[in-house]
C-alpha cells in the first residue's frame, strides 16, 4: 500500500510532525562532542552518575537512588528513542580529545509549534569548574536559536541552585521572573522558587 506523503509529514491539525524535523545528532565545539545517546553509552554515564551523586541528589530526582549500570543503560535507549521521535534531544557530552564523559544536557521540553526550547544540564563533579558545561549549552542555545527557529530557549532552575543559575547568567539569558512556592524540593520535604531565564529570538527576525 502506497501511503500519502501529506499523511506522513502532518499531524491532524495539519502541522509537521515532529519526526520530520531535522535535527542534528552530533555538534562539536572548541572543546566538546555533544551527541545523541546510544545504547552502550549507559556505563559511561552511570559512572559519572557514582562519582557525583553527592553533589547532584539535592537536585535531581534521578539519583535519590542511585541507579545501577542497567538502569542507566536503559534510560540511554529510552533517551536514543526519543531522540529519534523528537520528544526529548538529550545530548551526551564528551570531551573531543579524549571521549571522556563529562555531563547531560539537551532540550527536556519543546513545543515545535513555537518553537520553544527548555534546557536541563548535569555535570560529572570530576570534570566541573571547567566551563564544559557552558560551552555546552552556549551551543545548544545558539544552535536552537539560528538552526531550529527557536523564538526561546528557556532554562528553569531552583532559586538555591547557584551553580546552576551561573551558566545562564553568563551567558547571557534574562531572568524573567521567580515563581514562589512553585515546587517540592526532590526529597518531598520544603517548598522552592524557581527562577525562569531565557534568550528569546526577536519578533520578526
Amino acid at each position: 500500500m502506497i501511503e500519502d506523503k501529506d499523511e506522513i509529514e502532518t499531524q491532524g491539525d495539519g502541522t509537521m510532525n515532529p519526526v520530520m524535523r531535522d535535527v542534528k545528532t552530533h555538534i562539536e565545539t572548541e572543546r566538546l562532542i555533544l551527541k545523541m545517546p546510544e545504547p552502550g553509552d549507559g556505563t559511561a554515564v552511570n559512572a559519572a552518575i557514582q562519582r557525583s551523586v553527592n553533589e547532584l541528589k539535592p537536585w535531581l530526582g534521578f539519583v535519590q537512588e542511585t541507579p545501577t549500570v542497567e538502569d542507566t543503560e536503559s534510560n540511554a535507549r529510552e533517551a536514543h528513542a526519543k531522540f529519534l521521535l523528537r520528544q526529548n534531544l538529550r545530548y551526551l557530552v564528551f570531551l573531543k580529545e579524549d571521549r571522556t564523559f563529562v555531563g547531560s544536557t539537551g532540550f527536556h521540553r519543546m513545543d515545535w509549534d513555537v518553537p520553544k526550547f527548555e534546557l536541563g544540564y548535569w555535570m560529572d563533579t570530576a570534570h566541573s569548574g571547567k566551563g564544559y558545561m557552558r560551552e555546552a549549552v552556549e551551543a545548544l542555545t545558539a544552535y536552537a536559536l539560528n538552526d531550529l527557529g527557536g523564538a526561546r530557549v528557556e532554562i528553569r532552575c531552583e532559586s538555591e541552585n547557584k551553580r546552576s543559575r551561573a551558566i545562564p547568567e553568563s551567558l547571557g539569558f534574562e531572568l524573567e521572573g521567580t515563581l514562589r512556592n512553585d515546587d517540592l524540593s526532590v526529597d518531598g520535604k520544603r517548598l522552592t522558587d524557581t527562577c525562569i531565564y531565557a534568550k528569546v529570538r526577536e519578533k520578526g527576525a
